[in-house]
């Protein structure tokens, strides 16, 4: 009888699976009425053109030509396409499609996100977690999940932001990206839980935060609005003087906002040759102030330190984590204040004989060319006079033979009157 019951449950499953292999068979797939948003996985031979996707009335959708509600993802071999609000009938994929991997279709993909805090502080970080589910079952499809890029973002907020024009609308600001890799705050990958280490690193407002697809992979959004505070704490290093002190650091809080004895601090150190120092203080019971001292190594060169400030809000009890970023100070050897005058008044001589000699220098280089041009215009005036004499000896030699070589002229007389 049991057998009987296990045979009539297991021959539908299995015709339903073997008409789903047929209809893949040749790219084609159903959509049922009652499904909301569904994607396709369409792998295809790589290097090949992305699929054209062909709606039960005709009409088509391209990679680079599709309506609003349409999210297309693309990538060498694969293409994955979302869809809110498909109609209902058979689709076609038409291209290249690999025959062994087919097509898988995801349907009624809802994100579930974890809602913020109403309140926010400038400058905290906390986990952010969000959850992709499948008909409200995880979603733990490797292929998928790993091409998923979810950013969340901060845009200022205004109650009539969606009636402005685009120009004059506020810039949206990212401050986190969701992982489901196994790494930093995500505990398992490809579990369909995606995490993010959300630093809150903007001025305090009201802000629309925005939870998105930053690759087109999912087309819906979630979005809620929060407000961020004021940092409720002030750290403040103050670095020592020479060897013979410590480091301090100060850690000081709003009156009212953290609960008392709830600071605590891990500050990391690093010296010049990259060795890190630890150190982790906590405040009494009942006080909201912490001061404690640091090691100091005193190495001459570029030292640094960060670290993190955790606390508990007082109003709300929520766990509160600062990071207090990344602060650079120098250290010097010593001055010997006689050496180092000394060093100034030769290096000073130095200078001056250096200037000098350039001088000097200058003054030679100066005479050399007035020396030259003497000479090129006494050998210029020279030359003038010597041509000027032989040409004047020469004009006048000239002259005397003329004088010498003309005929004498004789002397002529009148005759006399005649007689009457």
């Amino acid at each position: 009888m049991w057998r009987l019951l296990i045979i009539a449950l297991f021959v539908p499953i299995v015709s339903w699976a073997k008409s789903t292999e047929m209809s893949w068979l040749d790219n084609r797939f159903r959509v049922d009425p009652t499904i909301k948003q569904v994607s396709f996985l369409v792998h295809r031979e790589k290097a090949s053109q992305a699929v054209t996707l062909v709606r039960p009335d005709g009409t088509k959708y391209y990679a680079w030509k599709h309506p609003d509600n349409v999210a297309w993802y693309e990538e060498n071999g694969m293409d994955i396409i979302s869809i809110e609000n498909p109609m209902p009938g058979p689709w076609q994929a038409i291209g290249k499609v690999t025959p062994d991997n087919k097509i898988k279709i995801l349907s009624n993909l809802t994100l579930n996100v974890d809602s913020l805090p109403k309140k926010l502080y400038q400058s905290e970080s906390l986990k952010f977690t969000a959850r992709l589910l499948e008909d409200g079952k995880p979603l733990v499809l490797r292929e998928f999940l790993n091409r998923i890029k979810l950013n969340v973002t901060f845009t200022p907020y205004l109650a009539n932001e969606k009636d402005l024009v685009k120009e004059a609308r506020p810039l949206a600001e990212v401050l986190g990206t969701f992982e489901d890799n196994g790494e930093d705050l995500d505990e398992v990958a490809a579990d369909g839980i995606f995490t993010v280490n959300l630093p809150i690193k903007i001025k305090p407002g009201k802000y629309w935060v925005r939870i998105q697809s930053r690759n087109g992979v999912f087309l819906r959004t979630v979005e809620q609005d929060v407000l961020v505070y004021p940092a409720p704490i002030r750290a403040t290093f103050t670095q020592a003087r020479d060897d013979s002190t410590k480091h301090s650091m100060n850690i000081d809080t709003e009156a009212g906002v953290i609960k008392a004895g709830s600071l605590a601090a891990h500050i990391e150190q690093f010296n010049p040759k990259d060795r890190k120092t630890v150190t982790e203080a906590q405040s009494e019971k009942d006080e909201s102030k912490l001061y404690f001292s640091l090691p100091n190594d005193y190495m001459s060169g570029k030292n640094s330190w960060t670290g993190w400030v955790y606390a508990t809000d007082k109003a709300t009890s929520r766990p509160l984590q600062f990071y207090l970023g990344l602060h650079n100070y120098g250290v010097t050897e010593p001055i010997d204040l006689k050496a180092a005058y000394e060093a100034r008044v030769k290096e000073a001589a130095i200078q001056r004989k250096i200037e000098e000699e350039k001088r000097l220098e200058e003054e030679r280089a100066t005479a050399r060319q007035h020396f030259w041009v003497y000479v090129i215009v006494g050998n210029i005036a020279i030359i003038l006079l010597i041509f000027g004499g032989i040409f004047g000896w020469k004009k006048c030699k000239l002259l005397k033979e003329k004088k010498a070589f003309a005929p004498k002229s004789e002397k002529l007389t009148m005759p006399p009157p005649p007689k009457v």
